[in-house]
């Protein structure tokens, strides 16, 4: 395992997107987005899915040259459509707009339908605090969660995401977490490694706690605090699915198959004014001095820098290398 700087992941990153069909102004968008990711140190949303991005340029199930359709059918609603492009792409020609409307009516929403995965919410929720505004994104996936007690895969591990900005440009907090005890990257990545995961990640195919990796892909993911996170991934399933347009997690095919149908993913964002109460960086302040009184202690996501470099598995750079033709 090496350390490259982040600019040349992110320049390789788009180098592969353009040769493999992506345009030039999505190849940018996606390789920005896996850099993001990797500055983070969030592998599986990085070059962990690049191969994938890939592939399915090639096959057409992800159209890299798609141009987003944009509607404003009421005053604080836009309706984004992905045209079975990528979701980063999509939100990427909508967010200039959504903001405008977010400062004139206080709260945009934007339903993003017919999209591909969107991996990290985070890269989208951080966009918004960064312009001011209060972000909250929801999105489902394919499904991998039976309901506590069940056995039978019903919605995707279905993230949210939420960021509030600072006041000065800046991020004061932001979490983008799955609604399961874990993301599903990490089974995987267990399995990949040939090693045990913790009792409480997942259930069997008959529904029966396991530490098997392979086992709990044959399985079911647990939501995070049994009803309670399966509660917050419901919610995210409609949201993401119900004011979008876009697939119920039981319709949509494994996200990283070379070849099939578009995902036809939804992803719900609002964008929230945090001045029109007058407080709300008061109140922020007065959350953080409590938060930080405590050693140790911190609002999620503060106190996080981005890295310039970032250690990639020589496998994974030598297929980086290869996809970018370098």
């Amino acid at each position: 395992m090496t350390a490259y700087p982040i600019s040349q992941i992110e320049d390789l990153s788009a180098r592969a997107l353009t040769r493999h069909g992506a345009a030039d102004w999505v190849a940018r968008e996606m390789a920005s987005a896996i850099a993001w990711a990797e500055a983070r140190g969030n592998r599986i949303c990085g070059l962990y899915y690049l191969e994938s991005y890939c592939q399915q340029l090639r096959s057409g199930r992800v159209d890299g040259n798609a141009e987003p359709g944009i509607t404003r059918p009421k005053a604080s609603v836009l309706m984004v459509d992905a045209r079975n492009g990528f979701a980063q792409t999509a939100f990427a020609r909508a967010l200039p707009q959504a903001c405008e409307i977010a400062a004139e009516t206080g709260l945009a929403s934007v339903a993003i339908g017919h999209a591909h995965t969107c991996t990290a919410l985070g890269y989208f929720t951080e966009q918004i605090a960064r312009k001011g505004f209060i972000g909250l994104g929801l999105t489902n996936a394919s499904p991998i969660v039976a309901p506590p007690g069940g056995k039978t895969r019903v919605i995707g591990t279905n993230p949210i995401a939420f960021a509030a900005p600072d006041g000065q440009g800046g991020v004061a907090m932001m979490f983008d977490q799955s609604t399961t005890t874990v993301a599903l990257g990490r089974i995987t990545m267990a399995k990949a490694a040939g090693e045990p995961i913790p009792e409480g990640w997942a259930v069997d195919a008959e529904g029966r706690p396991t530490t098997d990796p392979e086992a709990a892909l044959a399985g079911s993911l647990v939501s995070m605090g049994g009803y309670k996170g399966w509660g917050f991934g419901l919610m995210a399933e409609l949201m993401a699915a119900g004011l979008t347009g876009g697939l119920a997690s039981r319709d949509v095919k494994p996200l990283k198959a070379p070849e099939g149908a578009p995902h036809d993913l939804g992803q719900y964002f609002l964008l929230i004014d945090p001045s029109l109460s007058g407080v709300f960086f008061d109140r922020l302040d007065q959350v953080a001095a409590a938060v930080a009184e405590d050693d140790g202690a911190r609002m999620p996501g503060r106190g996080k820098t981005p890295v310039e470099t970032a250690k990639v598995p020589d496998a994974l750079w030598e297929q980086l290398r290869g996809l970018a033709g370098a």
